[in-house]
Protein backbone atom coordinates (compact mmCIF):
# COMPACT_ATOMS: atom_id res chain seq x y z
CA UNK A 1 0.00 0.00 0.00
CA UNK A 2 1.36 3.41 -1.00
CA UNK A 3 2.28 5.87 1.74
CA UNK A 4 0.04 8.90 2.01
CA UNK A 5 1.63 12.36 1.90
CA UNK A 6 -0.54 15.29 3.02
CA UNK A 7 0.46 18.61 1.45
CA UNK A 8 -0.86 21.75 3.17
CA UNK A 9 -0.02 25.02 1.40
CA UNK A 10 -2.05 28.05 0.33
CA UNK A 11 0.17 28.53 -2.74
CA UNK A 12 -1.27 26.49 -5.65
CA UNK A 13 2.06 26.57 -7.51
CA UNK A 14 3.89 25.06 -4.55
CA UNK A 15 1.18 22.41 -4.12
CA UNK A 16 1.51 21.48 -7.78
CA UNK A 17 5.32 21.24 -7.62
CA UNK A 18 5.23 18.97 -4.57
CA UNK A 19 2.50 16.83 -6.05
CA UNK A 20 4.42 16.33 -9.30
CA UNK A 21 7.68 15.42 -7.52
CA UNK A 22 6.06 12.98 -5.09
CA UNK A 23 3.62 11.41 -7.54
CA UNK A 24 6.56 10.16 -9.61
CA UNK A 25 7.56 8.11 -6.53
CA UNK A 26 4.08 6.54 -6.42
CA UNK A 27 3.06 8.18 -3.16
CA UNK A 28 -0.63 8.78 -2.50
CA UNK A 29 -1.01 12.57 -2.44
CA UNK A 30 -3.73 14.50 -0.55
CA UNK A 31 -3.88 18.30 -0.93
CA UNK A 32 -5.25 21.05 1.30
CA UNK A 33 -5.29 24.72 0.24
CA UNK A 34 -4.89 26.08 3.74
CA UNK A 35 -5.20 25.54 7.47
CA UNK A 36 -9.02 25.34 7.75
CA UNK A 37 -9.26 22.70 5.00
CA UNK A 38 -6.36 20.74 6.51
CA UNK A 39 -7.87 20.77 9.99
CA UNK A 40 -11.22 19.61 8.66
CA UNK A 41 -9.53 16.63 6.99
CA UNK A 42 -7.42 15.79 10.05
CA UNK A 43 -10.49 15.65 12.28
CA UNK A 44 -11.76 12.71 10.23
CA UNK A 45 -10.65 9.64 12.19
CA UNK A 46 -10.30 7.65 8.95
CA UNK A 47 -7.72 10.09 7.58
CA UNK A 48 -4.26 9.07 8.74
CA UNK A 49 -1.48 10.50 6.55
CA UNK A 50 1.99 9.05 6.93
CA UNK A 51 3.70 12.41 6.47
CA UNK A 52 2.44 15.99 6.33
CA UNK A 53 4.30 18.77 4.49
CA UNK A 54 3.08 21.97 6.13
CA UNK A 55 3.59 25.57 5.03
CA UNK A 56 4.09 27.81 8.05
CA UNK A 57 2.95 31.13 6.59
CA UNK A 58 -0.75 30.85 5.64
CA UNK A 59 -3.79 33.08 6.30
CA UNK A 60 -6.49 32.24 8.89
CA UNK A 61 -4.92 29.12 10.43
CA UNK A 62 -1.17 29.23 9.86
CA UNK A 63 1.24 26.32 10.27
CA UNK A 64 2.04 27.14 13.89
CA UNK A 65 -1.65 27.21 14.82
CA UNK A 66 -2.24 23.91 13.03
CA UNK A 67 0.67 22.30 14.89
CA UNK A 68 -0.89 23.52 18.16
CA UNK A 69 -4.25 21.99 17.22
CA UNK A 70 -2.63 18.69 16.27
CA UNK A 71 -0.77 18.57 19.58
CA UNK A 72 -3.86 19.47 21.61
CA UNK A 73 -5.85 16.73 19.88
CA UNK A 74 -3.19 14.14 20.70
CA UNK A 75 -2.53 13.37 17.04
CA UNK A 76 0.79 11.83 16.04
CA UNK A 77 1.64 13.06 12.54
CA UNK A 78 5.19 13.21 11.22
CA UNK A 79 5.35 16.80 9.99
CA UNK A 80 7.84 18.50 7.69
CA UNK A 81 7.45 22.28 7.74
CA UNK A 82 8.40 24.55 4.87
CA UNK A 83 8.65 28.29 4.61
CA UNK A 84 10.14 30.99 2.41
CA UNK A 85 10.35 33.45 5.31
CA UNK A 86 11.98 33.53 8.72
CA UNK A 87 15.25 32.27 9.99
CA UNK A 88 16.52 29.94 12.67
CA UNK A 89 14.02 31.19 15.27
CA UNK A 90 11.11 30.26 13.01
CA UNK A 91 12.45 26.76 12.47
CA UNK A 92 13.17 26.26 16.18
CA UNK A 93 9.65 27.41 17.08
CA UNK A 94 8.16 24.92 14.61
CA UNK A 95 10.30 22.10 16.00
CA UNK A 96 9.22 22.96 19.53
CA UNK A 97 5.62 22.61 18.41
CA UNK A 98 6.19 19.11 17.06
CA UNK A 99 7.66 19.41 13.55
CA UNK A 100 10.29 16.77 12.74
CA UNK A 101 12.06 18.38 9.76
CA UNK A 102 12.04 21.56 7.70
CA UNK A 103 12.54 22.71 4.11
CA UNK A 104 13.27 26.22 2.88
CA UNK A 105 11.41 27.22 -0.29
CA UNK A 106 12.22 26.62 -3.03
CA UNK A 107 13.45 23.14 -2.07
CA UNK A 108 15.12 20.99 -4.70
CA UNK A 109 13.49 17.76 -5.85
CA UNK A 110 16.29 15.81 -4.15
CA UNK A 111 15.76 17.65 -0.85
CA UNK A 112 12.02 16.97 -0.96
CA UNK A 113 12.47 13.25 -1.62
CA UNK A 114 15.18 12.86 1.04
CA UNK A 115 12.95 14.53 3.63
CA UNK A 116 10.05 12.22 2.80
CA UNK A 117 12.19 9.08 2.82
CA UNK A 118 13.77 10.05 6.14
CA UNK A 119 10.34 10.73 7.59
CA UNK A 120 8.98 7.36 6.52
CA UNK A 121 12.05 5.52 7.81
CA UNK A 122 11.82 7.33 11.15
CA UNK A 123 8.12 6.52 11.43
CA UNK A 124 8.74 2.87 10.64
CA UNK A 125 11.53 2.68 13.21
CA UNK A 126 9.33 4.38 15.82
CA UNK A 127 6.55 1.86 15.22
CA UNK A 128 9.03 -1.00 15.61
CA UNK A 129 10.29 0.42 18.91
CA UNK A 130 6.71 0.68 20.14
CA UNK A 131 6.02 -2.92 19.02
CA UNK A 132 9.08 -4.24 20.87
CA UNK A 133 8.23 -2.22 23.98
CA UNK A 134 4.63 -3.43 23.98
CA UNK A 135 5.72 -7.03 23.48
CA UNK A 136 8.13 -6.82 26.42
CA UNK A 137 5.47 -5.26 28.67
CA UNK A 138 2.84 -7.85 27.78
CA UNK A 139 0.40 -5.42 26.15
CA UNK A 140 1.10 -6.23 22.51
CA UNK A 141 -2.30 -6.29 20.73
CA UNK A 142 -3.75 -7.29 17.38
CA UNK A 143 -3.41 -3.66 16.26
CA UNK A 144 0.38 -4.20 16.44
CA UNK A 145 0.26 -7.34 14.30
CA UNK A 146 1.82 -6.95 10.84
CA UNK A 147 -0.91 -8.58 8.78
CA UNK A 148 -3.50 -7.26 6.35
CA UNK A 149 -4.68 -10.37 4.47
CA UNK A 150 -8.28 -11.67 4.76
CA UNK A 151 -6.92 -14.89 6.26
CA UNK A 152 -5.19 -13.00 9.06
CA UNK A 153 -8.18 -10.69 9.51
CA UNK A 154 -10.08 -13.84 10.52
CA UNK A 155 -7.29 -14.83 12.93
CA UNK A 156 -7.41 -11.36 14.49
CA UNK A 157 -11.20 -11.50 14.76
CA UNK A 158 -11.09 -14.90 16.47
CA UNK A 159 -8.22 -13.86 18.74
CA UNK A 160 -10.03 -10.70 19.82
CA UNK A 161 -13.15 -12.70 20.55
CA UNK A 162 -11.21 -15.35 22.48
CA UNK A 163 -9.45 -12.67 24.54
CA UNK A 164 -12.77 -11.59 26.05
CA UNK A 165 -12.96 -14.68 28.27
CA UNK A 166 -10.57 -16.97 30.14
CA UNK A 167 -11.33 -20.15 28.17
CA UNK A 168 -8.36 -22.24 26.98
CA UNK A 169 -7.25 -21.51 23.42
CA UNK A 170 -5.43 -23.88 21.07
CA UNK A 171 -3.47 -22.20 18.26
CA UNK A 172 -2.73 -24.51 15.34
CA UNK A 173 -0.36 -23.94 12.44
CA UNK A 174 2.93 -24.87 10.85
CA UNK A 175 6.24 -23.98 12.48
CA UNK A 176 7.15 -20.35 11.90
CA UNK A 177 3.65 -18.95 11.27
CA UNK A 178 3.75 -16.81 14.42
CA UNK A 179 1.70 -18.76 16.93
CA UNK A 180 3.45 -17.15 19.91
CA UNK A 181 2.83 -13.66 18.48
CA UNK A 182 -0.89 -14.49 18.26
CA UNK A 183 -0.82 -15.72 21.85
CA UNK A 184 0.86 -12.49 22.98
CA UNK A 185 -1.75 -10.44 21.12
CA UNK A 186 -4.53 -12.39 22.85
CA UNK A 187 -2.96 -11.61 26.23
CA UNK A 188 -2.46 -7.95 25.33
CA UNK A 189 -6.09 -7.62 24.24
CA UNK A 190 -7.44 -9.35 27.34
CA UNK A 191 -8.01 -8.21 30.91
CA UNK A 192 -4.63 -9.80 31.74
CA UNK A 193 -2.72 -7.27 29.63
CA UNK A 194 0.53 -6.28 31.31
CA UNK A 195 0.52 -9.36 33.55
CA UNK A 196 3.08 -12.20 33.24
CA UNK A 197 3.30 -14.01 29.90
CA UNK A 198 5.25 -17.22 30.46
CA UNK A 199 6.26 -19.50 27.58
CA UNK A 200 7.16 -23.17 27.74
CA UNK A 201 8.37 -25.19 24.75
CA UNK A 202 7.10 -28.64 25.65
CA UNK A 203 9.31 -30.26 23.04
CA UNK A 204 12.53 -28.79 24.41
CA UNK A 205 12.31 -30.02 28.01
CA UNK A 206 13.96 -33.30 29.06
CA UNK A 207 11.19 -35.71 30.06
CA UNK A 208 12.52 -36.15 33.61
CA UNK A 209 12.33 -32.37 34.22
CA UNK A 210 8.89 -31.59 32.75
CA UNK A 211 6.99 -31.90 36.04
CA UNK A 212 9.47 -29.76 37.96
CA UNK A 213 9.58 -27.07 35.28
CA UNK A 214 5.79 -26.86 34.96
CA UNK A 215 4.77 -27.23 38.60
CA UNK A 216 7.93 -26.45 40.59
CA UNK A 217 9.65 -28.40 43.35
CA UNK A 218 10.59 -28.23 47.00
CA UNK A 219 14.19 -28.17 48.21
CA UNK A 220 15.57 -31.71 48.50
CA UNK A 221 12.65 -33.29 46.65
CA UNK A 222 15.07 -35.03 44.27
CA UNK A 223 18.79 -35.25 43.57
CA UNK A 224 20.01 -31.83 42.50
CA UNK A 225 17.03 -29.94 43.99
CA UNK A 226 19.23 -27.67 46.11
CA UNK A 227 16.62 -24.95 46.45
CA UNK A 228 12.89 -24.44 46.17
CA UNK A 229 11.75 -23.44 42.68
CA UNK A 230 8.43 -22.13 41.46
CA UNK A 231 7.20 -23.77 38.27
CA UNK A 232 5.92 -22.03 35.17
CA UNK A 233 2.32 -22.25 36.38
CA UNK A 234 3.16 -20.20 39.48
CA UNK A 235 5.29 -17.77 37.47
CA UNK A 236 2.28 -17.15 35.24
CA UNK A 237 -0.13 -16.58 38.14
CA UNK A 238 -2.68 -13.87 37.22
CA UNK A 239 -1.25 -13.86 33.69
CA UNK A 240 -0.95 -16.20 30.74
CA UNK A 241 0.84 -19.53 30.36
CA UNK A 242 1.72 -20.37 26.76
CA UNK A 243 2.46 -24.06 26.18
CA UNK A 244 4.14 -24.26 22.78
CA UNK A 245 4.34 -27.60 20.94
CA UNK A 246 1.83 -29.11 23.35
CA UNK A 247 1.70 -32.24 21.20
CA UNK A 248 5.21 -33.12 22.44
CA UNK A 249 4.15 -33.36 26.09
CA UNK A 250 4.88 -36.87 27.44
CA UNK A 251 1.83 -39.03 28.13
CA UNK A 252 2.64 -39.42 31.81
CA UNK A 253 2.58 -35.61 32.19
CA UNK A 254 -0.64 -35.14 30.29
CA UNK A 255 -2.80 -36.47 33.13
CA UNK A 256 -1.08 -34.09 35.59
CA UNK A 257 -1.65 -31.17 33.25
CA UNK A 258 -5.30 -32.18 32.92
CA UNK A 259 -5.68 -32.19 36.68
CA UNK A 260 -4.05 -28.77 37.00
CA UNK A 261 -6.48 -27.36 34.44
CA UNK A 262 -9.54 -29.00 36.03
CA UNK A 263 -8.70 -28.11 39.62
CA UNK A 264 -7.00 -24.76 39.05
CA UNK A 265 -4.12 -25.82 41.23
CA UNK A 266 -0.66 -27.37 41.01
CA UNK A 267 1.32 -29.58 43.34
CA UNK A 268 5.07 -28.94 43.22
CA UNK A 269 7.31 -32.00 43.40
CA UNK A 270 7.83 -32.82 47.08
CA UNK A 271 5.09 -30.45 48.31
CA UNK A 272 2.64 -31.54 51.00
CA UNK A 273 -0.36 -29.75 49.52
CA UNK A 274 -1.44 -28.18 46.21
CA UNK A 275 -1.29 -24.45 45.45
CA UNK A 276 -4.10 -22.53 43.76
CA UNK A 277 -3.19 -20.71 40.54
CA UNK A 278 -5.08 -18.25 38.38
CA UNK A 279 -3.83 -18.44 34.81
CA UNK A 280 -5.01 -18.07 31.24
CA UNK A 281 -3.87 -21.14 29.29
CA UNK A 282 -2.97 -20.88 25.61
CA UNK A 283 -1.48 -23.89 23.83
CA UNK A 284 -0.01 -24.23 20.35
CA UNK A 285 0.88 -27.09 18.06
CA UNK A 286 2.14 -27.82 14.56
CA UNK A 287 0.71 -31.34 14.67
CA UNK A 288 -2.63 -32.80 13.61
CA UNK A 289 -3.91 -33.31 17.14
CA UNK A 290 -6.87 -35.43 16.06
CA UNK A 291 -4.40 -37.89 14.54
CA UNK A 292 -2.27 -37.76 17.69
CA UNK A 293 -5.33 -38.68 19.74
CA UNK A 294 -6.28 -41.51 17.34
CA UNK A 295 -2.73 -42.88 17.48
CA UNK A 296 -2.71 -42.89 21.27
CA UNK A 297 -0.03 -40.20 21.55
CA UNK A 298 -2.30 -37.62 23.21
CA UNK A 299 -5.11 -37.98 25.74
CA UNK A 300 -8.53 -37.31 24.28
CA UNK A 301 -9.85 -35.73 27.49
CA UNK A 302 -6.89 -33.31 27.63
CA UNK A 303 -7.25 -32.46 23.96
CA UNK A 304 -10.85 -31.37 24.44
CA UNK A 305 -9.87 -29.39 27.52
CA UNK A 306 -7.27 -27.48 25.52
CA UNK A 307 -9.26 -27.15 22.31
CA UNK A 308 -12.16 -25.14 23.71
CA UNK A 309 -11.45 -22.25 21.32
CA UNK A 310 -9.29 -23.25 18.32
CA UNK A 311 -7.50 -20.74 16.09
CA UNK A 312 -5.76 -21.85 12.89
CA UNK A 313 -2.92 -19.63 11.65
CA UNK A 314 -2.35 -20.13 7.89
CA UNK A 315 1.19 -20.27 6.43
CA UNK A 316 2.57 -17.23 4.61
CA UNK A 317 2.16 -18.95 1.21
CA UNK A 318 -1.61 -18.74 1.75
CA UNK A 319 -1.56 -15.03 2.63
CA UNK A 320 0.74 -13.39 0.12
CA UNK A 321 -0.77 -9.99 0.88
CA UNK A 322 1.22 -9.93 4.12
CA UNK A 323 4.65 -10.30 2.48
CA UNK A 324 5.21 -6.59 1.72
CA UNK A 325 4.49 -5.47 5.29
CA UNK A 326 6.62 -8.22 6.81
CA UNK A 327 9.50 -7.44 4.45
CA UNK A 328 9.43 -3.78 5.45
CA UNK A 329 9.29 -4.78 9.12
CA UNK A 330 12.35 -7.01 8.95
CA UNK A 331 14.34 -4.52 6.88
CA UNK A 332 13.66 -1.87 9.52
CA UNK A 333 14.51 -4.18 12.38
CA UNK A 334 17.69 -5.75 11.06
CA UNK A 335 19.10 -3.19 8.63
Amino acid sequence: MANTIFIVDDDPTQRRILQQVLSRENYNIILAAGGPEAWALLQNSDFKPDVMILDLMMPEIDGFMLLDKIHAAGMNIHTIVQTAQGGVDTIVKAMQKGAKDFMVKPASNERILISIRNALETKSLHKEIIRISKKSRGNFTFDDLIASSPAMDRVKMLGTKGAQSNIPILIEGESGVGKEIIARAIQGTSARSGKPFITVNCGAIPENLVESILFGHEKGSFTGANSKQNGKFLEADNGTLFLDEIGELPLNMQVKLLRAIQEGEVEPVGASRPIKVNIRLISATNKDMIEEVKNGNFREDLYYRLNVFPIHVPPLRERLEDIAGLTSHFITRFA
